[in-house]
């Protein structure tokens, strides 16, 4: 068997595969415009959420607390996924995997520390601190 005919020997699942997929893709997107209906009224081009008509404008803005909260866990949350994977293959790690493991675990903890120190975690507003701080001094 020639170089040629062993590659493509191995190279024909995945074409086969990728063919699929664009067919898979390509009725997806086809077969709702031909079967879905065709109503055009005011009533489908408005926006409806739980039966309650919208009033207003949808446009607000949200706080920046919420972006970085939203961010943290982000970042977080994907070491976990590095834990995990380390948490997998413990034995074939060893004391070294261990002991960089814990190295990793210190850095995040520093790193949440440095956080909660610099206020990042913290939701309240400089007005609401200030009249949390008054309420208490009643």
């Amino acid at each position: 068997m020639t170089y040629g005919e062993e590659l493509i020997s191995h190279i024909w699942p995945l074409a086969l595969f990728l063919i699929l997929l664009c067919g898979l893709i390509l009725m997806m997107l086809t077969l709702p415009t031909l079967l879905g209906g065709k109503r055009v009224s005011r009533a489908v081009n408005e926006p409806y959420e739980c039966g309650i008509v919208p009033v207003g404008s949808t446009h607000f803005r949200m706080p920046i607390p919420f972006y970085l909260f939203a961010i943290f866990f982000v970042i977080f949350d994907l070491e976990v996924v590095f834990l995990f994977a380390w948490a997998v293959a413990v034995k074939e790690t060893g004391w070294l995997g261990f002991s960089e493991a814990l190295i990793f675990i210190f850095i995040l903890f520093v790193a949440l520390i440095y956080l909660w120190r610099l206020g990042a975690l913290d939701w309240r507003t400089e007005r609401q601190k200030f009249e949390l701080l008054n309420l208490d001094a009643r």
